[in-house]
């Protein structure tokens, strides 16, 4: 069983673990394991026993012996990474199962130490997911989904942790997707099938609807109109109480609105299970990206339907009332969205059970109560944006020219990045750039549309060039962060534990 151990002296191996690491003990206390910093730069340092030597034969790195022990250094190297997580299991993503669980968006590769201090600051059951990203968010910041995992592979031995972890491959929409990621290392797959919602359901008439329904794809969803009106004919469904009818213009508005969307899922589905080949995983279905809300009968019908094609789900993402936008609190009626959080959590559980996912989750600060409670802890929060923000905080903190120059770019931005985002955030509301003083930059990022301005823009500060054609702000802004990691930590530990505890507290008074 492995450990950790913050006295690396007491093992004869290398004299520091730099910044916020620990030692990682593994094969019967013959090996010690740590990432070490110096400057701005991070390296594998090892130290084994002459009997556990051949640990480290896989490592490409420099080895030198002392007293008969081996040490050694490596890069962080894809293969490095392949072969800690060959040496040190727990290091390896896992599926979590329908344990209380955070997914912890991180953009820069840099995040996961901050998340595990935040874990361990409220001592609470929280399964994390600290390689979580989706398909856009790696195109518009020019990662790879093995450098995802890669990376939270190399923060979480920083972070001395070893309780395990997943990897979310989120908002998957092709199966070119499916198989860019599985040979990286997911184990959580996030299927988002909202360009198959069909948007204009709620609004249509009677005659629409069945123009819509005859032209569902009935072979993929394996499936016959007449079929489908007598499942569900005079039918109705006891929620813990609650009944939720199914009358045939409610199923009629649920299929035309959701079919094509469940046909979706389910080929996403097996196609992920094919490229898995027997290995266990966990399935999100995602329909939270979409203009109106799930009601709970389409809830109903959408789980009925998977569940009938053999689709197998760890949590699904309703479209929840109110307004979940990026970087800020919950927008809405606070008695409504406890309501609907209450009946899609009952239906979650007497036709799962299964998780709700709580998308755009970040800052949600006046729902965390309430989610964990109406959920009861079968819950997931789902949280991306947020942890750039607090990298900007950082910034903010060590280097308020830098930051200057980043909120500058990214209002010009703005226009255009927030194109593919639900977000209501104006420049005119956000202060000139040179209006404000070094020393209050950092209230900055606590303002509602500041902070949406610098979230939606991300990945144009993060790849943006000069007419030159040189990197604009990526390379300074991991840099500096690289070069003062407790910042950073700092920043991310004192954010998250108000997303976390709320949860925590919950669960422990179940």
């Amino acid at each position: 069983m492995s450990t950790t151990d913050t006295d690396p002296a007491a093992s004869g191996g290398p004299d520091t673990v730099d910044g916020s690491g620990s030692w990682i003990v593994s094969h019967g206390g013959g090996v010690r394991w740590a990432l070490q910093r110096s400057g701005g730069e991070r390296r594998l340092a090892a130290w084994a026993q002459p009997a556990a030597a051949l640990v480290l034969g896989p490592f490409e790195g420099n080895r030198t012996q002392r007293n008969g022990r081996t040490a050694l250094t490596a890069p962080l190297t894809e293969g490095n990474a392949a072969a800690l997580r060959q040496a040190l299991p727990f290091l390896q993503p896992a599926p979590i199962g329908l344990a209380m669980s955070a997914g912890f968006g991180d953009r820069l590769g840099l995040a996961t130490p901050g998340h595990a201090r935040a874990l361990r600051a409220v001592g609470g059951a929280i399964a994390p997911v600290f390689a979580q990203q989706s398909m856009r968010e790696m195109a518009r910041t020019g990662r790879t989904p093995q450098q995802v995992v890669d990376d939270a592979t190399w923060g979480a031995l920083e972070a001395g942790w070893t309780a395990g972890y997943g990897a979310d491959a989120d908002h998957l929409k092709s199966p070119a997707d499916v198989a860019a990621c599985v040979p990286a290392g997911f184990t959580f797959f996030t299927i988002d099938p909202g360009q198959y919602v069909d948007n204009l359901a709620d609004a249509a008439r009677d005659d629409q609807l069945r123009t819509a329904w005859d032209a569902l794809p009935w072979d993929r969803l394996e499936d016959a109109p007449s079929d489908l009106r007598r499942r569900y004919a005079g039918r109705s469904v006891d929620v813990e109480g609650a009944r939720i009818v199914l009358d045939d213009r409610t199923i009629t508005k649920a299929a035309v609105k959701y079919g094509r969307a469940v046909a979706h899922v389910a080929t996403m589905y097996r196609h992920v299970q094919a490229a898995m080949a027997g290995r266990p995983f966990d399935l999100e279905v995602s329909v939270d990206e979409t203009d109106t809300p799930t009601s709970h009968a389409e809830h109903v019908f959408i789980a009925t339907e998977l569940r009938r094609l053999g689709v197998a789900w760890r949590s699904l993402a309703p479209r929840f009332v109110g307004r979940f936008e990026k970087g800020v609190d919950y927008i809405g009626d606070a008695a409504a969205i406890r309501a609907d959080i209450a009946a899609h959590a009952a239906i979650a559980r007497v036709l799962g059970p299964y998780k709700l996912s709580l998308h755009s989750g970040s800052d949600k600060f006046s729902l965390y109560g309430i989610a964990a409670a109406e959920t009861r802890g079968l819950v997931h929060l789902k949280t991306a944006g947020t942890s750039y923000l607090e990298a900007l905080r950082a910034v903010a903190q060590v280097s308020p020219a830098l930051f200057r120059d980043v909120y500058a770019f990214s209002r010009g931005r703005y226009a255009e990045d927030r194109a593919s985002y639900h977000v209501s955030a104006e420049l005119g509301r956000t202060p000139e750039p040179d209006a404000v003083a070094d020393a209050d930059l950092i209230g900055l990022l606590d303002e509602f549309d500041v902070r949406q301005v610098l979230h939606v823009t991300f990945g144009s500060v993060l790849t943006s060039r000069t007419a030159e054609g040189a990197p604009r702000f990526g390379p300074a802004v991991l840099k500096l962060l690289r070069e003062n990691p407790d910042a950073y930590a700092g920043c991310l530990e004192r954010h998250f534990v108000r997303h976390l505890r709320p949860f925590v507290s919950a669960a422990a008074g179940r």
